[in-house]
């Protein structure tokens, strides 16, 4: 019996202010996942600029691809395949990475496989370990607060979202009225640890049985907060702001999260995104799920923010079950999950 020859997929991720590249081996071996970040423009706007964004991608893509062929010790001969972020994220941003993959699958006459950008995040986490169906993911970033469920690879269905802001944008607001630089999670994560929730912070429950989410009106409390004190003349502690704040957040999304598990009897909760990096939301859900059989999976810091890895191991399972795209693929800023999984089932 012949053994199965190996599988190698090379991704490409430019969603928002990270030009990427990387490589995976199998759908779960990474042999180079290169990064080439932008915080540093973006810091003193208070947030990332289109604009800016799509410049870097420009000079950056071919830079981090060579990086990612050497790092891995492969040549282009040897992929099976590009995938390559086609939604959601900023139109402009997106477009580079797009047509810098149509560009490689054209030259060197490869497959070419488009991927969401969430199921990405959520398909780091089979870079550490194997999934179990059925399982729950909480996807938690700048952009997208979500619960989707996974009963087999490539079915993602939404049973929660952000009504307003996303948990991530909601710490970069407060992080800004507090003072703090771009991205704010980090500091405010820091901060948290160092004060006492002291301040009793909305939550939003939103109607009984809902899996939704909302941070605006919390968002909006801190600052009403903040902007009164200042006009009376009073001095709050920013780390016990901080840490009201995210208590009231990581309440909220480990609660949701616990009573989803439980309802949907899943194997494994898988958490994913940018904000899964906070330890103070890591540390609570270990807590939380300690007593039930139901397997918790939060990647490392290094893929819980964009990075390509993520899009290769999607990507991996995408190519298995035959989804291609064309070369008339096209960025789609608004790419839903739901409707990205309807067409990769077809």
């Amino acid at each position: 019996m012949m053994d199965k020859k190996d599988q190698y997929i090379l991704a490409i991720e430019t969603s928002c202010d990270e030009t990427a590249v990387a490589i995976v081996k199998n759908g779960k071996e990474l042999l180079s996942n290169a990064v080439a970040s932008q915080i540093e423009s973006h810091k003193r706007f208070g947030g990332v600029v289109p604009e800016i964004a799509s410049r870097h991608h420009i000079e950056q893509i071919t830079i981090v691809l060579e990086q990612a062929l050497n790092e891995a010790k492969v040549t282009m001969e040897e992929i099976d395949a590009i995938a390559v972020t086609e939604g959601p994220g900023l139109v402009g941003a997106l477009l580079i990475g797009v047509n810098a993959a149509k560009a490689l699958a054209f030259a060197h006459q490869k497959p070419l496989v488009g991927v969401h950008h969430i199921a990405g995040h959520i398909y780091a986490n089979r870079l550490e370990k194997e999934f179990s169906f059925p399982l729950l993911a909480l996807v938690v970033s700048g952009g997208h607060t979500e619960l989707i469920l996974m009963k087999e690879h490539g079915d993602f269905q939404v049973i929660g979202e952000t009504r307003d802001d996303a948990a991530g944008e909601a710490y970069d607001k407060v992080a800004k009225a507090l003072g703090l630089p771009y991205p704010g999670g980090p500091h405010i994560d820091r901060l948290a640890s160092e004060g006492k929730a002291a301040i009793d912070f909305p939550r939003a429950w939103l109607e009984e049985g809902s899996y939704d989410f909302s941070f605006s009106g919390l968002k909006t409390a801190v600052i009403n907060t903040l902007h009164n004190a200042s006009q009376k003349g009073e001095t709050l502690k920013k780390e016990d702001i901080a840490a009201s704040f995210q208590e009231s957040v990581i309440d909220v999304l480990v609660t949701k999260t616990y009573r989803a598990a439980q309802e949907y009897q899943v194997n494994q909760l898988i958490v994913a995104g940018g904000v899964a990096a906070n330890k103070g939301l890591r540390a609570k859900l270990q807590e939380q799920f300690a007593e039930t059989d139901i397997e918790v999976l939060i990647p490392p810091l290094s893929l819980c923010t964009d990075n390509a890895a993520m899009i290769a191991a999607a990507g991996s399972i995408a190519f298995e079950q035959g989804h291609r795209a064309g070369l008339d693929l096209n960025a789609n800023p608004s790419l839903s999950l739901e409707r990205y999984a309807r067409r990769s089932r077809k």
